[in-house]
């Protein structure tokens, strides 16, 4: 693996993050970490749905764990990694997005999907695996043709405030450049290992 230099990347993040992205050949997945409103951390991983200069989107219940954290706390932090060698860090605030993006991805999805996100009342302690089946029954009783979108469903997007590139360089001695914004633009810096 090469190393990484400043010269190297493009001068928005958007852009470098899509071509890592694109590289790697990997699914669209990330950690997403946040934290209640008592601090309390909590990860897990989710399904990048969209990345742009807003910045990065999932979606989700809005009461899943995560929702309610982002919710109480807007703020996450974000990790895609590469194995071996590459991984990208993001951090910033985090809001719900609008309600006709939710709505655009949600007529996207497949109907099972769909079904299954009005079945699952998610983080929510349920007696057994026959009552999430029931209730995914009922569901498709109640919806025999289209699906509408759960008000209790939509997208989270993280606003980049920092991207970090980090690239595995031998004896630790790892390259890890930072992209901060500052104003309307970007300075990238470069951090020890």
């Amino acid at each position: 693996m090469t190393g990484l230099a400043e010269g190297d990347v493009d001068p928005d993040p958007i852009v470098q993050f899509r071509a890592w992205h694109a590289g790697a050949g990997a699914p669209p997945e990330v950690a997403v970490a946040t934290a209640s409103a008592d601090g309390v951390p909590s990860v897990r991983m989710v399904l990048l749905k969209s990345v742009d200069e807003r910045g990065f989107a999932f979606f989700t219940n809005y009461g899943s764990a995560k929702a309610r954290d982002l919710i109480a706390n807007p703020r996450a932090a974000l990790l895609f990694f590469w194995a071996p060698d590459r991984q990208v860090r993001v951090t910033g605030p985090a809001a719900l997005v609008d309600p006709a993006e939710s709505d655009d991805y949600w007529r996207g999805r497949p109907r099972g999907s769909q079904l299954g996100a009005w079945a699952s009342h998610q983080s929510e302690v349920i007696d057994d695996r026959a009552a999430l089946e029931r209730r995914l029954v009922e569901a498709d009783a109640r919806f025999p043709s289209e699906v509408p979108r759960p008000p209790f469903w939509g997208g989270f997007r993280v606003v980049h405030e920092t991207v970090e590139f980090w690239n595995h360089r031998d004896n630790r001695l790892h390259d890890r450049l930072r992209y901060r914004r500052d104003g309307a633009g970007w300075v990238i810096e470069r951090l020890s290992p």
